[in-house]
């Protein structure tokens, strides 16, 4: 069994190659050939706390696994994470638990790369600014992405806390400044960041809308990437009722949990016939994205354990080649 690291996944893996990982869970995913029950959730109540199980099976790879993610505030006191999460990868032919991912970082990548994976089939080839809303831990690879799959000359970060925003601006650009020549300045005034902006992503945990939706240009594309419960809303309704297109990573998911889509369904503000399908359906070519350059397009995730399970397996056997990670007998 093979123990990977977050520094051993970053030292062999890249945000294109999870990109094209996303990518290709999506399409297999809409094709049919993944089996994803739905996660379970045990609660803890003596620590306050709550543990994840999402398992799924992706046949055409012979790949399954299941990621483990607890939620548990008092950790904090312990000095130890409060989202603990580790993937488990399987043998799908053997059964055999061939492998151990650090899964905080995984869901980061993965996270990250599924926005990027949308942007790169949805938003305009010639998208110049972005805008990012929310510098918390999955915002560095939201960031990341972006700068992947468009040649971006501005991206503007905006925090509710100012601060925040400087300290998350100033690591971001020490981190790139080798591999893209992007300038990441900090928005202090978010609409006017808004303004002109060909990519807008949002990534934090507001039950609220985190921006004016008509603020959004024609030819804009959305993504919302962080409410990922009914009651949380951190897209606008004017902008979901403005989009010409709406997709999502998956539909089941999305119309579980995602109060971005839920609530405005909800109010009539749009119907199921509004929305589109899912990003793999588009890459089956079942579907179309942009259609018109100034379409406003509109992603909406929140995740699923295909994503998981395949990008995983993808860092496995990669780590295999390179000779990389920590092999453990049991």
């Amino acid at each position: 069994m093979l123990m990977i690291s977050k520094e051993h996944t970053k030292q062999i893996f890249t945000m294109k190659e999870a990109i094209e990982a996303a990518k290709l869970a999506l399409n297999m995913y809409s094709a049919g050939s993944c089996n994803v029950p739905l996660r379970v959730n045990i609660d803890m109540p003596k620590q306050q706390g709550q543990s994840l199980f999402m398992p799924a099976f992706v046949e055409p790879l012979e790949a399954a696994g299941i990621k483990i993610v607890s939620v548990f505030p008092n950790n904090i006191e312990l000095g130890k994470s409060s989202v603990p999460a580790q993937m488990i990868v399987l043998d799908g032919k053997t059964g055999e638990v061939c492998s151990i991912i650090d899964g905080t970082y995984l869901t980061q990548l993965r996270t990250g790369a599924v926005q990027g994976a949308a942007t790169d089939l949805l938003a305009r080839k010639d998208a110049k600014t972005a805008v990012l809303i929310g510098t918390g831990g999955q915002a560095g690879t939201q960031l990341e992405a972006m700068l992947n799959v468009r040649e971006l000359e501005e991206v503007r970060v905006y925090d509710v806390n100012i601060d925040r925003a400087r300290a998350f601006t100033d690591q971001m650009r020490n981190q790139f400044a080798d591999t893209f020549h992007t300038r990441i300045v900090v928005a202090e005034d978010l609409n006017a960041a808004l303004s002109n902006a060909d990519i807008v992503t949002a990534v934090t945990t507001s039950p609220r809308p985190v921006f004016d939706g008509t603020r959004i240009k024609a030819g804009a594309h959305i993504n919302g990437v962080g409410a990922y419960t009914p009651q949380m809303q951190e897209l606008p309704e004017e902008i979901v009722k403005r989009a010409d297109t709406i997709i999502f990573d998956t539909i089941e998911g999305v119309l579980a949990e995602a109060g971005d889509i839920i609530i405005p369904l909800e109010k009539g503000i749009i119907n199921r016939q509004d929305i589109a399908g899912e990003l793999g359906q588009v890459l089956l070519g079942q579907i179309k994205g942009r259609e018109r350059e100034e379409d406003i397009t509109l992603f909406k995730t929140v995740g699923t354990a295909v994503l998981d399970v395949v990008t995983a397996q993808m860092i496995y056997r990669k780590a295999l080649e390179m000779g990389v990670g920590i092999e453990v007998t049991i």
